[in-house]
């Protein structure tokens, strides 16, 4: 040991001209012996144990991460298997992460007395250590793959967070924006301020991000968010354009109401003809339609001033719902006082031609008749027995108008009332036929 030391402490010159003689005998023992190679084996078991242990440190981060981006964004069952399972990976890393030092600090491969057994000792322990960190770094592996699907269906949606979150804060300041645009047109719009103003709250907590209030929280509420923000914008977009429909629709009505109060006048006279002309039961329905006409009118009329003072304050809805009200009151009364013309006016046509009604009628029900026989010897009693009914029906209106004054206004709808009889045994045979024409 003493001349190895020697030859050690001697300059670089001196030492190349004295090796040569350390090797050529003089009682000096082999330094490069088998006891070298021993402990160059154990070496390259160290440092092949320290690559294992490297490469098993650099899959546990990695797979960390993964771990903390599917418990981030997932909280299924599987999600909370595949954390308490990288959990108990932790435990085994940390077992075989142990024997590893052990064996690395209980051989010094650099002892100047380190001789042939102990290297031999040290190459056998870190050579364990290595195949047992190998084995866990495998496991590890296949964990890590069998995680794929849970792992790309949690970046998908971290994909979607930072995107959706921006999109709720941009929708926020349009709407915001549109919202100052219509006040500055003297545009109140405070419900929809008020609405605007609802979503303070969610922004706090978008902007509190998804570590305090989870990923798919964070995405939810950020869609929600755009949504409502993107409602109240186009709202607010709209509000000149409602406020010009309401005014339109204000005169539209007020106009339709005067027409129907002067076409209402006019009902009087036709009563007074049908009553000269027909029977009470073709006119009895209609005697009170000047008065019904003229309180629809005059409710209408309300309707539309309120209508009217709503829109001057901007109660968009009301107004709006007021007018759908005035609008089915025109309705109605335009129907009733149409009602009186057409009756007299169908009243007389039947009464100069009934065969035209008859045949149009007998028609409508031949060709049922034809549809139930097609393909068959005898027709399906659902059909015939209604069809056979409308035959009857008939007859019966055309023999009720015997006699003086007959009740023409029975018999219009007697025949209206077959032909539909007709027609809903036609679509009934066609259904049950899947769909052909008879």
């Amino acid at each position: 040991m003493r001349d190895v030391v020697a030859l050690v402490l001697l300059p670089l010159p001196l030492l190349v001209a004295v090796v040569p003689a350390a090797f050529a005998g003089g009682g000096t023992r082999r330094w490069f012996g088998r006891g070298e190679g021993q402990r160059a084996d154990a070496q390259a078991a160290k440092d092949a144990a320290a690559a294992a242990f490297y490469e098993l440190d650099t899959a546990q981060r990695d797979l960390r991460i993964s771990i903390e981006t599917i418990t981030a964004v997932d909280r299924s069952p599987a999600a909370r298997r595949a954390a308490e399972d990288y959990e108990g990976f932790g435990r085994r890393i940390d077992e075989v992460s142990q024997v590893y030092i052990t064996a690395v600090d209980a051989h010094d491969l650099d002892r100047d007395d380190l001789d042939a057994g102990a290297a031999s000792r040290a190459r056998a322990d870190l050579h364990r250590a290595k195949e047992e960190l190998e084995r866990v770094k495998a496991d590890l592996d296949r964990f890590a793959q069998g995680l794929g699907p849970l792992l790309q269906t949690a970046e998908t949606q971290l994909a979607r967070l930072a995107p959706a979150v921006e999109r709720a804060r941009q929708a926020l300041l349009a709407a915001s924006n549109a919202l100052d645009a219509v006040r500055a047109r003297d545009f109140k719009a405070d419900d929809l301020a008020a609405r605007l103003a609802a979503l303070s709250p969610e922004l706090t907590k978008l902007n509190q991000g998804a570590g305090q209030h989870g990923v798919q929280e964070t995405i939810r509420r950020a869609d929600e968010v755009l949504r409502e923000a993107e409602a109240v914008r186009t709202e607010a977009e709209r509000l000149p354009e409602k406020a010009a429909e309401i005014d339109k629709r204000l005169v539209s009505l007020r106009t339709r109401a005067q027409a129907i109060t002067t076409r209402a006048g006019k009902v009087d006279p036709v009563l007074s003809e049908l009553r000269r002309r027909y029977s009470a039961a073709c006119w009895q329905d209609l005697q009170h339609v000047p008065d019904q006409a003229a309180d629809a009118v005059a409710q209408a009329e309300t309707k539309v001033r309120e209508a009217q003072r709503a829109r001057d304050e901007q109660r968009w809805a009301d107004a709006t719902s007021l007018l759908a009200t005035v609008r089915a009151l025109l309705n109605t009364t335009d129907e009733a006082v149409s009602a009186a013309g057409d009756r007299l006016r169908r009243l007389d046509e039947v009464s100069f031609d009934r065969e035209k009604e008859v045949e149009r009628t007998r028609f409508a029900v031949r060709d049922a008749q034809r549809l139930a026989m097609a393909g068959r010897s005898t027709p399906d009693p659902r059909h015939a027995r209604p069809l056979d009914d409308a035959v009857a029906r008939l007859e019966r209106a055309v023999a009720g108008l015997e006699g003086r004054h007959p009740d023409w206004w029975h018999f219009l709808t007697e025949t209206e009332s077959v032909r539909r009889t007709a027609a809903r045994v036609v679509q009934e045979i066609r259904d049950e036929r899947g769909g052909g024409a008879g």
